[in-house]
């Protein structure tokens, strides 16, 4: 049975434009398979996580990523009795806005957008995707998404403030978020700190006595796993610690937001939306080792010698190819020159590299910048 403050989608605030309910699918059903269906959903096959495909095929990209927090969402909505349905959305959509290149990508569009005044934020780009880029509905534009969807694409993260964000009015940015949307940066951060992890030390640059010294929540499983299985191989050991560690940290969050939300004797979504502070959330204790693999990945992995190339490689392609089309939007396709007569050429030339995939800004650096050095 649905908790009473979980977001009913009988009571949602509805769609931009009106549609009819469908005979077998509710709403939240429907949005998620927009996003699953979505061209910029089939493009995170083909964008950086942390390593590009140059290095290697079978670690994590943006979309198995992606698939790995719309699982362990959809186990904590369950156990928590929240929408798993709006959970599960929120989770496949919460990478969509991610430029080529991960971080690196982002840092660049954001420098490059600031030369002009403006700047780059993944969830307002991912907010004008499902509004405006996607053209699916003869209806329509965009996907049509609820507004408890759009809601959380902004407001999953972090929050946004009315001054600054005047545009973003209508997402009641002076009240919480639904714990549904509240979940999702957590649930984001435990995939990422494990598989990162998982993939690191796949690639070789995490050794084991490193992780052991650095990162305290995952030594402790493995040295249970030591006394356990004697026999084993040290990568089966990693692994089994490694799957208890995002079980304790699933485990955690599970039962610390229900005694947040218990403590602050909620009982309605008005309720969770008028809290001084956002109740999904770690203990302090587990928040710490949490913390403390994350500062151990930044240190060890996304700042290591290895990745150092492949991101500055990025970020020179991303920098290259907007100052490019800054100096010659004459070489932009025919339908972005179109978008300059209402929109900003800087804004309509980063939301193009912004809808790349690694392998086709690598091409399009290759035909337009490299094949120019050459003549």
């Amino acid at each position: 049975m649905p908790a009473s403050y979980a977001v009913r989608v009988e009571s949602t605030l509805g769609r931009r434009f009106p549609e009819p309910s469908h005979p077998y699918r509710d709403d939240f059903v429907r949005d998620r398979d927009r996003i699953i269906h979505a061209r910029a959903f089939r493009r995170l096959e083909n964008k950086t996580q942390v390593f590009t495909q140059r290095l290697s095929d079978h670690f994590r990209t943006r979309l198995t990523h992606t698939i790995e927090v719309a699982q362990i969402s959809r186990t904590i909505a369950a156990a928590l009795h929240l929408n798993e349905s709006l959970v599960e959305t929120l989770a496949l959509a919460h990478d969509i806005g991610h430029p080529p290149f991960g971080h690196s990508g982002e840092r660049t569009l954001n420098l490059v957008m600031r030369e002009h005044g403006s700047s780059f934020d993944h969830n307002l780009h991912a907010l004008r995707i499902v509004e405006s880029f996607e053209q699916r509905y003869a209806s329509h534009p965009g996907l049509n998404l609820t507004f408890e969807v759009r809601e959380g694409i902004i407001k999953h993260s972090h929050d946004y403030s009315a001054a600054e964000h005047p545009e973003l009015a209508e997402y009641l940015l002076d009240q919480r978020p639904p714990l549904e949307a509240q979940l999702i940066d957590l649930t984001d951060e435990i995939a990422y700190n494990t598989s990162d992890l998982d993939d690191g030390f796949e690639a070789g640059l995490l050794a084991l006595d490193s992780i052991r010294r650095e990162v305290a929540i995952f030594d402790r499983y493995f040295a249970q796993i030591e006394r356990e299985y004697t026999a084993v191989s040290a990568k089966l050991k990693f692994n089994e610690a490694l799957k208890r560690m995002l079980n304790a940290l699933v485990t955690d969050l599970i039962e610390n937001t229900g005694r947040r939300v218990e403590a602050a004797r909620v009982r309605t979504l008005e309720d969770i939306r008028r809290q001084p502070a956002r109740l999904a959330a770690f203990s302090p204790l587990v928040d710490a080792e949490r913390a403390q693999a994350k500062q151990f990945l930044f240190r060890n992995l996304y700042d290591s010698e290895l990745l150092r190339p492949q991101k500055a490689d990025g970020e020179k392609i991303v920098s290259d190819l907007f100052h490019y089309w800054i100096e010659q939007p004459s070489a932009l396709p025919a339908s972005y020159q179109r978008q300059m007569e209402s929109e900003p050429a800087h804004r309509v030339i980063c939301d193009y590299i912004a809808g790349m995939t690694d392998n086709y800004i690598l091409d399009q650096h290759r035909k337009l910048l490299e094949r120019t050095l050459t003549e």
